[in-house]
């Protein structure tokens, strides 16, 4: 069955000032590989932007808006969410059941909070994840510096077995797709799959 590719919270807030991600225009530059590849496949493209009401990154501010480097293409579904996880409060799930997706690439930001979230929800729900091992990113904290943060969650995130479905950490110069993401091949994981705005 078909992949998708999971844009989550590439937005203005989290890729310039006191919220600047680690290495944020390198990790832009390789979501952008990615979802070429996914588009040039035929696969689906969903583009997440969190929101708050009252906060600091209410729907239209500009903190809310997508990072100007981030490539959008009018293929792609847009999708909005008020909490880490990406599939609490909102038709991801039934946007993916509809097209029989089993399996997610995952990417964006941040490492810690709504990527992590969205990948243990993911496997929890039965899909199969790639995640893009230089595909997200976020900020120190007063333990782990960004780089420690991210590493730790591939590793992390890589030996949940508990959902029976994995997730696999793959770099984005690694990640290949077949047709209408039929095939994923990667440099150390193989799958083969038998063969718009969407509000919260």
């Amino acid at each position: 069955m078909p992949s998708a590719l999971l844009i989550i919270d590439v937005q203005q807030i989290l890729c310039s000032g006191q919220r600047l991600a680690h290495d944020v225009a390198g990790v832009i530059t390789r979501i952008n590989l990615v979802s070429r590849k996914v588009r040039a496949a035929g696969s689906l493209v969903v583009i997440i932007q969190h929101e708050t009401t009252d906060g600091d990154m209410d729907y239209g501010t500009d903190n809310w808006h997508l990072a100007p480097a981030l490539h959008v293409q009018s293929s792609d579904v847009c999708m909005r969410k008020t909490a880490s996880d990406s599939f609490h409060g909102t038709r991801l799930h039934e946007l993916l059941t509809s097209r029989g997706i089993t399996t997610l690439i995952i990417c964006g930001l941040q490492s810690e909070f709504c990527v992590d979230t969205t990948t243990r929800r993911a496997v929890a729900l039965g899909y199969s994840v790639i995640l893009v091992s230089d595909g997200h990113s976020t900020v120190d904290n007063a333990i782990l510096s960004a780089p420690q943060i991210t590493a730790h969650h591939n590793i992390t995130l890589s030996d949940l077995d508990s959902f029976g479905p994995r997730t696999t950490a793959v770099p984005a110069s690694e990640i290949n797709i077949g047709h209408a993401g039929d095939s994923i091949t990667t440099g150390s994981f193989s799958a083969t799959r038998p063969g718009s705005t969407v509000e919260p």
